[in-house]
């Protein structure tokens, strides 16, 4: 029996950056990290919970940012760790995931950590759909500016990558994993350079997935530890993070595991 005529107060997703009106008063499982802007991003669907990934929780706890702020309008939320199931991958999510943290509207409707995604959302089906409307949110898009030849663009998410981008250095908030496992996910654009958070790395790696396919376009790409920069922040990316991974093609333009990304950042703009 397919999952959704099973559960059909569930709503998987594998990323929340384009959630549909069918998730309203239901339970949204999404595999977006659990930082602020996807928080707000399931708040606007009037879901009855939500949960996210951990992301490895990370620098200033950023992967779970958005509980706190999901419990101030009403809404039931958990996330599941990072080691327990794929990021941005909802199916793996329901099917293996772990619940980390809870916040209190969670744990008042019987959620604690410890338990399994499924039966986590299955007890989120009796939470009151009640949840208030966010406050905007202004995800930052921006640009630095060097002296050099190459752009360098700040997206809080690479979900804002626009066509005018290719060439550029593309330095994100996000998670460096594939959502739902499609390589087609990986960038939209050719970018020269692509960096991204590794959300802990995580379950079979997936944090740093998008650096292979990346790899095959010929695009540099690596990422920066969750423990030194906060998810969903470019800023925190480049400014914070430190280098965990990085694929053939960003090592054969010198970039290295341990170094500050703003040095490599600045190096790459001069190539």
């Amino acid at each position: 029996m397919p999952f959704a005529t099973a559960f059909p107060e569930l709503f998987l997703a594998d990323s929340a950056t384009k959630l549909p009106t069918e998730a309203a008063q239901r339970v949204v499982v999404s595999g977006s990290h659990g930082g602020r802007y996807p928080g707000f991003l399931a708040a606007l669907s009037r879901p009855r919970g939500v949960i996210l990934n951990d992301a490895g929780i990370g620098k200033d706890e950023a992967g779970i940012a958005a509980l706190g702020e999901l419990d101030r309008l009403g809404i039931p939320a958990a996330t599941v760790s990072h080691t327990s199931c794929r990021i941005g991958d909802a199916g793996d999510m329901i099917k293996r995931g772990v619940i980390s943290r809870a916040n209190n509207l969670a744990r008042a409707n019987g959620i604690a950590e410890g338990d399994l995604c499924l039966e986590a959302a299955l007890r989120l089906r009796a939470a009151p759909a009640i949840g208030g409307t966010p406050d905007p949110f202004g995800e930052i898009r921006r640009e630095i500016k060097l002296e050099n030849r190459r752009r360098v663009v700040l997206l809080d998410s690479a979900s804002l990558v626009r066509p005018e981008d290719a060439g550029a250095i593309i330095v994100t908030g996000s998670h460096g994993g594939l959502v739902g496992g499609a390589v087609a996910t990986a960038l939209r654009v050719d970018a020269f350079a692509a960096v991204f958070n590794d959300a802990g790395i995580g379950m079979e790696e997936a944090g740093v997935a998008r650096m292979k396919p990346l790899d095959s376009r010929g695009i540099a790409a690596f990422t920066v530890a969750a423990s030194s920069a906060r998810i969903g922040e470019a800023l925190s990316t480049y400014a914070e993070g430190i280098i965990s991974r990085a694929n053939a093609a960003a090592r054969r333009l010198g970039i290295r595991e341990g170094e500050g990304a703003r040095d490599a950042i600045q190096r790459l703009v001069r190539l």
